[in-house]
């Protein structure tokens, strides 16, 4: 059984997709909605791949008939921001959904792009899942992620979670469903998609722990807190908040004596933190503000450095030859690195030709640092003392 819902791309004042920022910081969603909402070409991008992987899932759930499946993706497809990538990672995406399909016993039933109702958690409250399956008392509800920037793991994920409270809302009364399985495909991000389990009854009280602190977000009460969750935060360049936060940073160092030290380098880091991002957002900020004639005191909108095009390439290059320049001083051939070829022939066919033949040769990254809660591993040069015996005698 398969039902497919074309829901809006709209948003609630308090989103499943925001539940990240207004469950940390309650009056940020009320701020936000004073603030127009700018599309980046990378949301877009992702909105044209959330419809293709739509498609797909429409012709293999729903008998969508091939013609027409092959006109739409042919629309798809000639749309600007297309890129041959979206192809490979939304097959991914749809590959992912069928193996969790084909673990069920018999046919479970398939929701596509399902809008669901949050009020009894959240006020006034909906969103879209991607994609949802049931059967056997297991509630599947999956998404996709088009982006690269920012890794989505499915643990713990709030939006998830309210997706979830959602669907079992929607569905517990026609089908049992004694587990919840939550799952986020990042091809961008993740070889394998990101999985995380829940029980039925940790959802509910999560769901019932979280009314109160929906009640204030959505009266814009409580206090205004910074942290990761700022990023996406439409206020983030000109909250107060976070600019006393940014501007204060600094001031955490004491000022004897003269140097700091080691055991108070890691608090003075943690303050500082997203300084440089905070402040190139507000700089592009106050520059939208200039431009459209607004007034920044002491800045003003410059014309930065320009750049230099052909008329016509092909015009200007015969008339080159023609006066006896060389071709090969014309064109540069230059080989692919391993990124760009793997961009170009999709993560499948790059890995199977280069990655597992051994052509390929991955380098240590540089030394960066991460906050103690990051998942990779800690690296030092520090030679250990078993190795001590064993290292060159120079």
């Amino acid at each position: 059984m398969t039902q497919i819902a074309h829901a809006e791309r709209d948003h609630a004042l308090l989103s499943a997709s925001g539940a990240h920022r207004w469950l940390h910081c309650t009056p940020s969603a009320r701020l936000e909605d004073t603030l127009p909402d700018t599309e980046s070409e990378a949301a877009k991008r992702g909105t044209l791949a959330h419809e293709i992987a739509e498609l797909k899932l429409q012709r293999i759930f729903s008998g969508l008939p091939t013609r027409k499946f092959n006109a739409e993706l042919k629309k798809f497809k000639a749309h600007e921001l297309y890129e041959p990538v979206i192809d490979d990672h939304t097959n991914a995406y749809v590959e992912f959904i069928q193996s969790i399909v084909h673990t069920f016993p018999t046919p479970p039933f398939v929701a596509i792009e399902r809008k669901v109702d949050l009020t009894d958690y959240v006020p006034e409250s909906f969103g879209t899942s991607d994609c949802i399956i049931i059967g056997a008392g297991k509630l599947y509800v999956i998404d996709y992620k088009n982006g690269q920037g920012v890794p989505v793991p499915a643990e713990n994920n709030p939006q998830m979670k309210l997706y979830a409270l959602g669907a079992f809302k929607a569905f517990s009364l026609l089908f049992p469903i004694e587990e919840v399985h939550l799952a986020i495909v990042q091809p961008k991000v993740w070889d394998q998609p990101s999985e995380w389990s829940i029980s039925v009854t940790d959802l509910l009280a999560w769901g019932e722990s979280i009314k109160p602190i929906a009640q204030a977000a959505y009266k814009g009460e409580g206090e205004y807190v910074i942290g990761e969750h700022c990023g996406f935060c439409r206020a983030k360049a000109t909250c107060r908040a976070r600019t006393e936060h940014m501007l204060k940073a600094g001031s955490k160092a004491p000022l004897k004596p003269p140097l700091i030290g080691w055991d108070e380098v890691g608090e003075v880091l943690r303050q500082a933190e997203g300084v440089d991002k905070w402040y190139k957002a507000l700089k592009e900020a106050a520059l939208s503000e200039v431009l459209k004639g607004g007034q920044v005191p002491g800045w003003k909108a410059v014309e930065g450095r320009g750049g230099r095009d052909y008329a016509d390439i092909d015009t200007a290059f015969t008339h080159l030859k023609e006066k006896g320049i060389e071709e090969a001083v014309l064109y540069e051939r230059k080989p692919l690195t391993p990124p760009q070829l793997e961009e170009a022939l999709t993560k499948k066919v790059y890995k199977e030709l280069l990655e597992e033949p051994g052509h390929v040769i991955r380098r240590s990254g540089t030394p960066t640092l991460a906050p103690e809660g990051d998942k990779r591993p800690a690296i030092s040069n520090q030679v250990k003392p078993e190795d001590a015996f064993s290292a060159p005698i120079e």
